[in-house]
């Protein structure tokens, strides 16, 4: 990217040459071709992996909260999005490249611990462990986290970061994990920048790619403070209107995506790639003209030569020295405006932060109405693009503009400049990503200086209340637009009044313990959910049914023998409690055994059969529910046992694990947990399953691979009850079982598919 970038600077610095020579024009074409071409790089590797546009958080957060996004944690993404966001910012765009970062660092923790790829499928290593999705989503939420402390420097706001943004379930000990890898890769970073830019390997001397420099006021300057009580009030409003702002930025670029998604997305994907052309072309002529035309040229107060086009300034701090651009102006001055515009996105914040030098008022608010207008458009389109350096921008602008306005029109000379371009930079990065714990950590630790961490703090709680109270962050709104199920940090106020039974559906899709073939394969090619529920009938007439089939006999048998009566957990009870070396326990269990003990052969499941009314329909455990079916046969009472998983299902049809009617079960092959998730972490699809290789009548034991106790609720549990389960256990499905054991509906959370917008935060099943 270094050389990417010197080759911008060096076009542009070209420009100001021919402003003496009168090769001007010449010098736009020039500075034309270089950033349509780049983008337009850019725009092709978004066309080879879609997944990879945008900053690429909505896509992490949504994997961290359970919802799989298809190739969102590839090789190939991290490539196309690595590659493509080093052309979108040598361009010219109005992006950063700090959200692909946190993606890239996503997608390696993602895939470095399975030691396999798709993209390079010859490599293969037998490396057995971490092959669950609760272990992928810890070493993403940790790739996450490193993607920040290496582009801002601040692991514990990484760290912060993923817990706050991403993982919609924590545990303690994968906090110092992640810590620790926040800290890696901060440390990793600093060696080889150190070696490779300063030539002194092992030194850390560089916090990271984006620095915000040291605030410290100037010492002959007695006055000056960096903040003081009085400066809070300020703030305050500050936050307001950052809030303000941002629901702005917010709600214009949700317009624009919507436009996108029913005028551009439709058509052809080379439509795209003009939209991007289209978007960089306007942005260069807009900084081109801007510069030359609104720029005023500025006096500076300590300036010395340093090169043909730049400037060598003195500011707050004797150890930053800022590049300003004369573009247009006589010796002894700057063009404010082109100082601006023709830096990289992180000098022209250190030019707002810490220059000495003033930028009029004008200049600073033409650039933010510009800088805001330019980066909401590009903010969507198929490149490779990041939010948070031109949020930064933007806000640091106002900031200095409204620090320039307070000396200027109110006589406040005590305040510090650099400060309120800090506050303005937090107020509107708040009100447009509405994130708080993490976003303050990062910029302390940015900034170097914890005495900025109140007023940091204030400023974004106030961003945020301000802007939620007209829509949500720019992540959670791209995430709506995309229809993908993701469960928000509390429920609405209407959720309270529900249960579990006013949003389950109660048409259930089930299997049995001992079902055929021919069903399973039914059930999975005309249903797209991940878990079902493992039932038995209760049926009145069962020794009928036992005597004519073998298959209704296995399950009727699973049932009985897997149902803890209360007379078998009492004789349980008793048994152990004779084995204890106490006479007078033993007799008090003697006592208790004969009070208490029902008689012989009273069975609870019996007690249940009979106090139904009505006989159970004759159907057979492998016929898959019909629509023609009664109400009372929809909803006949269904024991439950478990939940098996549309993976394990599938894996044991491809593996042959069955037996026929005339064998017993336990000649059934049993497979290892090895050789269960050998396929992990993409199972064979169930349509490209070879039927002829199985015979239908065969039969397939599924309770050695079902999960026998999973969470499940009551009907009556509050829906914000089962909300926390699914938010805070990580849960992908819910029985709803009734007071007696019997299963009535489960709640799952689907995986995401590609669903219309505006689809329901979940999807219930």
């Amino acid at each position: 990217m270094g050389g990417m970038l010197l080759l911008s600077l060096t076009l542009r610095a070209a420009v100001e040459e021919c402003t003496e020579k009168g090769c001007l024009a010449l010098s736009l074409l020039e500075l034309l071709g270089f950033n349509l071409t780049f983008v337009f790089l850019a725009s092709l590797l978004v066309l080879i992996q879609p997944v990879a546009a945008g900053s690429g958080i909505p896509e992490i957060k949504c994997y961290l909260n359970g919802v799989k996004v298809p190739g969102v944690v590839r090789l190939r993404t991290v490539v196309c999005k690595a590659m493509g966001v080093l052309f979108s910012v040598a361009g010219g765009l109005f992006v950063g490249k700090e959200g692909p970062m946190i993606h890239s660092g996503a997608v390696v923790g993602a895939g470095l611990p399975q030691f396999q790829s798709i993209s390079l499928r010859k490599i293969q290593f037998n490396f057995p462990y971490f092959r669950s999705d609760r272990d992928k989503r810890d070493f993403v939420s940790a790739g996450a986290a490193a993607g920040v402390a290496a582009a801002f420097g601040a692991p514990i706001g990484g760290t912060l970061f993923s817990l706050e943004e991403g993982s919609s379930f924590w545990n303690q000990g994968l906090t110092w994990k992640v810590l620790f890898c926040s800290m890696a890769a901060t440390f990793t970073l600093n060696f080889f920048r150190s070696g490779i830019q300063f030539g002194s390997w092992g030194s850390f001397q560089l916090p990271g790619l984006l620095n915000f420099g040291e605030f410290k006021c100037s010492e002959s300057d007695k006055k000056c403070h960096l903040w003081t009580a009085v400066d809070l009030g300020f703030f305050i409003l500050m936050g307001i209107v950052g809030g303000l702002l941002g629901a702005t930025f917010n709600c214009l670029n949700k317009r624009l995506a919507k436009y996108r998604m029913r005028n551009v997305h439709p058509k052809p994907k080379l439509v795209r790639v003009l939209e991007s052309l289209l978007v960089s072309l306007t942005t260069t002529v807009v900084v081109f003209v801007a510069s030359m035309v609104l720029g005023e040229c500025r006096q500076m107060s300590s300036t010395s030569r340093t090169g043909n086009d730049t400037w060598s300034m003195q500011g707050t701090s004797e150890d930053v020295n800022s590049s300003i651009k004369t573009f247009f102006c006589p010796n002894e001055t700057y063009n404010d405006m082109a100082t601006l515009f023709f830096n990289p996105q992180e000098s022209a914040i250190l030019q707002l932060f810490h220059q000495d030098g003033t930028f009029s008022p004008v200049t600073l608010s033409l650039f933010f109405l510009l800088y805001f207008l330019l980066s909401c458009w590009t903010y969507g389109i198929s490149v490779p693009s990041g939010l948070f350096v031109p949020s930064l921008l933007c806000g640091a602008a106002f900031g200095r503009l409204v620090a320039n306005l307070l000396k200027s029109y109110i006589g406040l000379d005590h305040i510090y400049s650099g400060t309120f371009a800090l506050i303005g930079a937090a107020a509107f990065l708040g009100g447009v990503v509405r994130m708080t714990i993490s976003l303050t950590v990062i910029l302390i630790e940015s900034t170097n200086e914890i005495t900025y961490g109140l007023p940091i703090m204030i400023t974004l709680m106030v961003a945020k209340w301000t802007g939620d109270f007209f829509n949500k962050g720019i992540y959670d709104i791209h995430v709506n637009l995309r229809g993908v199920p993701l469960l928000e940090w509390e429920t609405e106020v209407e959720m309270d009044k529900l249960r579990a039974s006013d949003i389950m559906e109660p048409n259930l899709t089930y299997v049995y313990p001992h079902t055929r073939i021919q069903s399973l394969v039914s059930i999975l090619r005309t249903t797209v959910h991940h878990a079902f529920p493992v039932v038995t009938e209760n049926r009145g007439n069962e020794r009928e049914f036992m005597k004519g089939n073998q298959l209704i006999s296995n399950n009727i048998k699973f049932k009985k023998s897997s149902i803890l009566t209360r007379a078998g957990e009492q004789r349980k009870r008793s048994q152990s409690m004779k084995s204890y070396p106490s006479s007078e326990l033993r007799n008090m269990c003697d006592e208790h055994i004969t009070t208490e003990e029902p008689p012989e052969k009273e069975d609870l499941l019996q007690q249940m059969l009979e106090r139904r009314y009505t006989p159970y329909p004759n159907l057979y455990p492998d016929q898959s529910p019909s629509e023609e079916w009664t109400m009372e046969e929809r909803f006949r009472p269904l024991t439950f046992h478990g939940l098996i998983l549309r993976s394990q299902l599938v894996t044991l049809l491809v593996r042959g694990v069955c037996y026929s009617e005339s064998q017993s079960s336990a000649s059934q092959p049993r497979l290892s947990h090895a050789e269960m998730s050998e396929d992990y972490p993409r199972y064979p699809d169930i349509h490209d399953l070879d039927l002829t290789l199985l015979n239908p009548r065969m039969i397939v034991d599924v309770t050695p691979y079902m999960n026998p106790s999973p969470f499940a609720v009551s009907p009556n549990t509050h829906v914000s009850q089962v909300f926390n389960l699914f938010r805070t256990m990580g849960l992908r499905h819910l029985p709803v079982v009734n007071a007696v054991g019997e299963v009535i509906s489960e709640l799952q959370k689907e995986k995401h598919e590609e669903q219309e917008p505006g689809t329901h935060l979940c999807r219930w099943m």
